[in-house]
């Protein structure tokens, strides 16, 4: 009795040894595709040492046979069933002893290949079944073959006249007991393995999205037109962009943002604005949202605003965000429109007064002539400076109207040296008068471009006498033009005293001058014109060494070939 009752237990443990194997072949990397063929292998395996090493009772052969052979058909499909019923068959067939255990045997298979057939698709099911059915479905099959081998032998030694023995008894109870138990310890450890990569797919799909969602999230902080400071619960920085590093000086190592990653906020921000930003950060960490707090610092204005970050879960404190928007340029464009709508109502009243304006003045102009004719001589210098400051009115009203209009231009196909060698013999009349020079260097080929005559001499005149004015009584001034394909340029460029940094950015607006005399309306006007032609107008000037204009005008494609 004992010796069988060993004999059982290796039983056991030979029918368990598929299980062991799989928790050391297993690889999560694997994806379960390599099961079936290892079924196959060691359920075979152990389904060849359960027969073989069954002991004997009482002429009968106690073993754990069918435990591998149900595993590994259910986990490894049909395929693993149809090599498993092969080396059953070929193993079994050389052990049958009569014709009663030959019926017995053929009856099995016919009854038992089906039944896994119906069992294994819906066992596999493993969205639907769950680890506790799968154990429920496993016992019951295993039920049903132990039934069906408890009733056949029973067959059997009824036919042989022979009845069940205690000793039998006892042994085919252990014997049931241990494969129910084998077949659930089976099932259970399986699973657990199949959960295991569950949890894995599913820790590395979350890691992988979390990845993702981190990268998208760099992603739009560094494409944004806003800087962005973002910092977590204990104010270290997890997020941060260029444009927040330059539009706050922040100090780098390099030029990586990544240098500041990890950093506590308080102690990268210079002072100044760094101030509020760290105040403002402060408070979105205690809670507290700021939305939209200006700062300006000379010509820079910022526009700060933070955001406190709350878990979802539960509304704890996850830190907060600083988004910082540099908006100098944008109220510099607001202080422009200003200057232009100012503008646009001066023209439009000089424009709709010009006749009641100039009439008088006209009027003036004649009866100070009169009187003059009339007044002794030593008067006459008086006269003459009423009638010059009348004169100078009427230019100023003139130029008014001239920038405030936007009037249809009558153009024509000209050729911008036409202009150029026209005007040339008055600008070297007047460079004579003030002991200057002129010196002039055209390109060769030129295309027509669109222009109104008028407009472009005015242009041309009013950037070559400014010229002139810089250089005082002394120097040359080059005019010259370049065919650039599509691009037609014309530099003018004086031998004057330059123009200062800071009153460059101020040269194209209305009333400001340079001049005593100036109105500060003639390079506007220049502006307005060449902007009207499709062209633009660069400065470049050094102090000391001169100053030159360049008019660059576009011309259509066709055109410039």
């Amino acid at each position: 009795m004992t010796s069988v009752l060993k004999e059982l237990l290796l039983q056991f443990i030979v029918s368990l040894l598929p299980v062991f194997a799989f928790q050391l072949w297993y690889d999560k990397d694997q994806r379960w595709k390599g099961i079936p063929i290892f079924m196959s292998l060691f359920c075979g395996g152990s389904m060849v040492l359960c027969m073989v090493t069954a002991p004997d009772l009482l002429g009968y052969e106690v073993d754990f046979r069918l435990i591998p052979y149900v595993i590994g058909s259910l986990y490894g499909g049909v395929p693993t069933l149809a090599v498993l019923t092969v080396i059953y068959i070929v193993v079994r067939v050389s052990m049958l002893e009569g014709s009663l255990e030959v019926i017995n045997f053929i009856i099995f298979v016919i009854g038992f290949v089906p039944l896994m057939l119906y069992a294994i698709p819906s066992f596999q099911r493993t969205s639907v079944l769950g680890k506790e059915q799968k154990k429920r479905r496993g016992l019951v099959i295993m039920s049903i073959l132990i039934l069906y081998y408890i009733i056949s032998v029973t067959g059997i030694m009824l036919f042989n006249g022979i009845w069940w023995s205690n000793v039998m008894i006892y042994v085919q109870l252990i014997s049931v007991c241990a494969s129910l138990m084998a077949t659930w310890l089976s099932i259970f450890m399986i699973e657990n393995v199949k959960e295991k990569q569950q949890l894995y797919d599913e820790v590395k799909r979350m890691s992988v999205n979390y990845s993702n969602e981190v990268e998208k999230l760099q992603q739009f902080i560094d494409e944004t037109s806003f800087g962005v400071v973002i910092v977590d619960r204990e104010g270290k920085i997890t997020h941060f962009n260029d444009i927040a590093k330059t539009v706050l000086s922040l100090p780098s190592k390099d030029s990586e943002v990544k240098d500041l990653l990890g950093a506590s906020f308080p102690l990268i921000f210079q002072d100044g604005h760094g101030d509020v930003c760290i105040k403002l950060l402060s408070q979105a960490l205690n809670g507290r949202k700021n939305t939209l707090v200006p700062y300006v610092s000379g010509d820079k204005m910022l526009l700060l605003s933070t955001i406190s970050m709350r878990t979802s879960v539960n509304a704890e404190n996850a830190g907060a965000s600083l988004i910082v928007q540099d908006v100098t340029e944008l109220r510099q464009l607001q202080s422009e429109v200003g200057r232009m709508e100012r503008l646009s109502l001066i023209g439009q009243m000089a424009a709709s007064i010009t006749h009641e304006i100039r009439n008088p003045m006209a009027v003036i102009r004649g009866f100070v002539q009169l009187i003059q004719e009339r007044s002794p001589k030593n008067q006459e210098e008086y006269f003459q400076i009423v009638i010059d400051e009348l004169d100078r009115a009427n230019m100023i009203i003139s130029d008014f109207l001239s920038l405030a209009q936007n009037r249809e231009l009558a153009m024509e196909l000209t050729s911008l040296h036409d202009v150029v060698n026209e005007l040339i013999p008055l600008l070297s009349a007047d460079a004579n008068l003030r002991g200057q020079s002129i010196e002039v260097s055209l390109c060769e080929d030129i295309p027509l471009i669109m222009m109104n005559d008028r407009e472009i001499k005015q242009l041309f005149l009013n950037i070559a006498r400014n010229g002139m004015e810089a250089m005082g009584n002394k120097g040359s001034l080059h005019i010259s033009t370049r065919n650039n394909g599509n691009k037609i340029e014309l530099r003018i460029a004086d031998q004057g005293v330059g123009i200062p940094p800071e009153q460059m950015q101020h040269l194209f607006e209305p009333f400001f001058s340079t001049k005593t005399q100036g109105t500060g309306l003639g390079l506007p006007l220049c502006l307005s014109i060449a902007e009207r032609h499709n062209g633009r107008i660069d400065v470049e000037s050094k102090e000391g060494e001169g100053t030159a204009f360049i008019v660059t005008f576009t011309v259509p494609e066709e055109r410039a070939s």
